[in-house]
């Protein structure tokens, strides 16, 4: 057990390995004269605690396919992105920091997939985020329900959130909970940057609704933390959103935004620079240098350095045991090869039907032959449509739906 010195001390490398990130935006967004400083001041400890302790992740490698996702729903906040995956040693170099928001950089002002490794999908309307993330908790469900066999569990991985009030208020945000609760996606888990001000002015202007009824009626858990600053809090809070395996988590953590500023807790400083005298107000309220642009404190580096030899090990440990599997069931670990390689099995064509040239036939029916044609050489095959199976067709036939949904007649 850790002695209260020992704990005293870790709590002080983590304030400062907080810092460190919340004053690369800081500058970033200083030096662009544009973006937005006040989320990452706020939610620096949530990007610290998850990229640092809590995500499975090889900043090494960041496509490694069973890596936990993080989705930057508010994706104006993306200067706390790009500085959680400097830090966390991705191949982001401090140049490109320095560069936030100017053309050709990797470091957008909002985040582009593609052009930054470690960035796992474009967000820029807000709620888009949201319902990309439902989307791959989807996938993540999928692919271990096809090939997760036994004791090997080659597909197992959470889809981490962060997302502000104008993502909940968003209609995507609506549509896409109501299908993760129904789904049961117990991977996925919302951090919900609860700060209670909008770009207009507090929230309540536009925004009144219960958030906690309304995830609880879309059989979501709802979890709250009090201080985004409580890094324990947090941490209990993701324990317990991992713990239930039935429901997908929100977790409402009350933040201020522009934390440590003189504009802290309203919406100046939301979407604009602080200004050159409210950075130097900002950084003596947190303790740090006045005189220093872009730094990272030695001891810092060093904290936020020790995530890329655990990323390492949880990617060999993995390898490993797809090895393993690979041994045990060679056709599955092998066709689980060639999905996520994003090549299609080889003549797959062939099996696509022809239609006689002198019977008409209607769209939707071809579509469902079709695909029912190419299923069995095409298992990666995916789709939905709500509850409008009946008519579009847009179903196998062996599949479960299929068996409970009657089939509707049509006319061409």
């Amino acid at each position: 057990m850790a002695t209260q010195i020992e704990v005293d001390k870790q709590q002080e490398l983590d304030q400062l390995s907080i810092n460190a990130l919340r004053f690369l935006a800081v500058d970033g967004v200083q030096k662009a004269n544009s973006g937005h400083p006040g989320a990452p001041l706020a939610c620096a400890p949530i990007a610290y605690l998850l990229y640092h302790k809590l995500m499975k992740h090889d900043p090494s490698d960041p496509k490694w396919i069973d890596r936990d996702r993080f989705v930057l729903s508010n994706g104006h906040a993306s200067m706390l992105l790009y500085g959680s995956l400097h830090l966390s040693g991705y191949n982001l170099p401090m140049s490109q920091l320095e560069q936030f928001r100017q053309y050709g950089s990797e470091t957008p002002g909002h985040p582009e997939y593609g052009d930054t490794p470690g960035v796992e999908v474009t967000t820029g309307p807000l709620g888009q985020g949201f319902g990309m993330a439902v989307g791959m908790a989807v996938a993540e469900k999928h692919l271990s329900a096809l090939y997760n066999r036994d004791m090997y569990s080659v597909v197992d991985h959470h889809t981490f959130v962060l997302c502000g009030d104008g993502d909940l208020m968003e209609g995507i945000s609506h549509e896409t909970a109501s299908l993760a609760g129904t789904l049961g996606l117990g991977k996925l888990i919302v951090l919900y940057d609860d700060n209670l001000i909008s770009l207009d002015g507090p929230t309540e202007l536009s925004y009144t609704e219960d958030v906690t009824r309304r995830f609880e009626a879309y059989h979501w858990q709802v979890l709250s933390v009090p201080d985004g600053n409580d890094l324990v809090a947090l941490e209990d809070a993701i324990d317990k959103a991992k713990a239930d395996t039935t429901r997908p988590t929100l977790i409402r953590v009350r933040t201020v935004i522009g934390y440590g500023s003189p504009k802290a807790g309203t919406n100046k400083v939301h979407g604009e620079a602080l200004g050159v005298d409210a950075v130097k107000a900002t950084k003596k309220n947190l303790g740090w240098p006045e005189d220093k642009t872009f730094y990272v404190p030695d001891e810092a580096r060093a904290n936020w350095d020790t995530i890329k030899p655990r990323g390492k090990k949880s990617h060999a440990e993995w390898d490993a045991h797809f090895a393993e599997y690979k041994t045990a069931y060679p056709e599955p670990a092998a066709e689980f090869e060639r999905v996520i390689a994003a090549k299609l099995q080889a003549g797959w064509e062939k099996s696509i039907p022809t239609f006689p040239t002198d019977k008409a036939v209607a769209t939707r029916n071809a579509g469902q032959i079709v695909m029912n044609a190419i299923m069995k050489v095409v298992p990666e095959l995916f789709g939905g449509a709500a509850d409008l199976t009946a008519s579009t067709k847009t179903i196998f036939k062996d599949s479960p739906s299929s068996s409970i949904r009657p089939q509707a007649q049509s006319s061409m």
